[in-house]
């Protein structure tokens, strides 16, 4: 049976669920970033179907799929989880140690940000 082969189960038999090659996916259906690209969510619906990508030597990728039709839109972004993802930003933004707004991500491996990690270094402008 070839790779692709494997990853073709349109009944359900073999991996208890519709499983079709990567790419080759029915219409009506999508995964959940394209169901998002599209403004949509699965909105509790059970998953229809699945992708399969085989790899070498390696367990395949499997992506799930759900119904468009089924789809709901995504929710509306309100003032008070505008405020608390923009806290949630400002707190990973925050320097612990120096407690200045770095204006990027504080890399959780160094825990602080890259001035205060290596203050010998200068960074020539």
């Amino acid at each position: 049976m070839t790779a692709y082969g494997a990853c073709f189960d349109p009944t359900g038999a073999v991996h208890g669920i519709p499983t079709y090659p990567w790419r080759l996916a029915p219409e009506g259906m999508a995964t959940r970033r394209q169901l998002r690209a599209q403004g949509l969510r699965p909105g509790g619906q059970p998953v229809r179907a699945q992708i399969m990508r085989p790899r070498y030597r390696r367990t395949p990728l499997v992506g799930f799929l759900y119904a468009v039709a089924d789809a709901k839109p995504v929710r509306p972004m309100t003032p008070g989880k505008r405020t608390a993802l923009a806290k949630a930003m400002a707190a990973r933004r925050t320097c612990p140690i120096c407690r200045i707004d770095a204006g990027y991500c504080i890399p959780a491996s160094l825990g602080m940000c890259v001035p205060c990690a290596y203050p010998d270094e200068q960074c020539a402008a």
